[in-house]
């Protein structure tokens, strides 16, 4: 199928084919026509399969059949929430690399920079706006944004901003809102809580999958490293150095953890830097655009890069810590294999670790290969369990001898509410 048949205007299909695009991934052949017929849409897709595109696209046709579109002082008819900055950042350029050839104003709104330039950008007029929870509503304090003619609202990674903790933010956005409107959710992973905000927000949804839920990419080679906790930053710059890696994206669970871990890569002749809460936004976009052009080899960060981190080919994902909520691993690897490109996830897991691996792979459904480094093994007592879950043996450690058996089998996840640290205050 080509974008043509998905009832695509003109302006919209010459912007993608500029993009070097011809054939639609899945979920964008699955949604587009739905939004396009103005239905709501509840959409299940892996990261790096174009569901910014697939709501983007669709959005903009529909608001460009009024002929009074970029009027000044417009009030938005068209909301995207994002949970962080970075992937606001990617909507809004998506939002102006598709809508280039329309007469359509947009903006974005997150917190850690000024007000005053977004307070005039809404003054301007506005027909999209993509924005943080947190800002959004400190303009809806100060009363410069109206959101009262919103024709379509799409909650991008909706699963993210309940984690992060949005849910009061969300609700209390939803009574800015005009009753009638077209709702559009979009998640990489599917729970309980997703399905009771999507039951609150969407009227009779068409329910779009693409995948198998909480999946990763089949174009991303998932590993297992075994190793000792204070040898994993010895054993990720072996891997690094021998592998000749020129760019890859490197997981910490604390930003002390990811300050420290850049440093000591320098110490070891590495380039990198780190990227988190507590950076600037002029730091955090700076570390991003060196990274993207390749003057910074390798990027370590925090859950906050799991989302919206789109990166031509990137090669490499590594788990340095494994996440405490079993769904942000799902998040963190779909940062490669992105766009069809094939990619490997490495995860150096410590013994301590071993019942967060067994959740990860319950969410998964499956395995993931372990593979011992020669050098950095570890002893008997700190080796992974190898038997299937449920049985007594699988919490005793297995022998050293062991190797070549399957992974680990499951154990029970950890929860978000128990583990998710409510650091919201950086997304404002």
């Amino acid at each position: 199928m080509s974008f043509e048949l998905l009832g695509l205007k003109a302006e919209l299909l010459s912007a993608v084919q500029a993009q070097g695009y011809t054939i639609p991934t899945p979920v964008q052949a699955k949604t587009i026509p739905v939004i396009l017929e103005g239905r709501d849409v509840l959409a299940g897709a892996q990261t790096g399969t174009g569901k910014t595109a697939a709501f983007t696209l669709p959005m903009l046709q529909l608001l460009s059949a009024d002929s009074n579109i970029g009027a000044r002082g417009r009030a938005p008819r068209a909301l995207v929430l994002t949970p962080t900055r970075e992937l606001a950042a990617q909507v809004a350029e998506s939002v102006r690399t598709y809508g280039k050839n329309l007469r359509l104003n947009s903006a974005v709104v997150f917190g850690g920079v000024g007000i005053n330039p977004q307070i005039d950008a809404l003054k301007r007029g506005v027909d999209i706006l993509v924005a943080t929870p947190g800002r959004l509503l400190d303009h809806a304090g100060q009363g410069t944004v109206n959101l009262s003619k919103v024709e379509i609202l799409v909650l991008d990674e909706a699963d993210r901003m309940l984690d992060m903790g949005f849910i009061h933010d969300i609700k209390r956005i939803m009574k800015l809102l005009p009753a009638k409107r077209q709702n559009l959710l979009f998640s990489a992973t599917y729970n309980d809580e997703v399905k009771r905000l999507s039951d609150g927000i969407l009227h009779n949804p068409t329910q779009v999958e693409v995948a198998r839920r909480n999946t990763a990419a089949e174009t991303v080679s998932q590993v297992v490293h075994p190793v000792g906790q204070t040898r994993k930053r010895e054993l990720l710059s072996h891997l690094i150095k021998e592998g000749d890696w020129q760019q890859a994206l490197v997981f910490t669970r604390t930003k002390h953890g990811a300050n420290r871990l850049a440093t000591q890569l320098l110490q070891d002749g590495i380039n990198s830097t780190a990227i988190h809460g507590n950076k600037s936004q002029a730091a955090r976009t700076k570390a991003l655009a060196d990274f993207k052009k390749g003057s910074v080899r390798i990027l370590v960060a925090t859950d906050i890069a799991a989302r919206g981190l789109d990166i031509d080919s990137l090669p490499h994902v590594v788990n340095f810590d494994l996440p405490h909520v079993a769904e942000d691993y799902v998040h963190r690897i779909g940062r490669t294999g992105r766009a069809g490109a094939s990619g490997v996830a490495l995860s150096l897991v410590a013994h301590e670790e071993r019942d967060l691996l067994r959740g990860i792979q319950k969410l998964l459904g499956r395995d993931i290969p372990v593979v011992e480094v020669e050098g950095f093994k570890q002893d008997s007592g700190r080796a992974h369990s190898q038997t299937p879950s449920g049985s007594r043996q699988d919490r005793r450690p297995h022998d050293a001898n062991s190797k070549g058996r399957k992974p680990s089998g499951f154990g029970n996840r950890p929860s978000a509410r128990s583990f998710e640290k409510k650091d919201r205050n950086y997304q404002r």
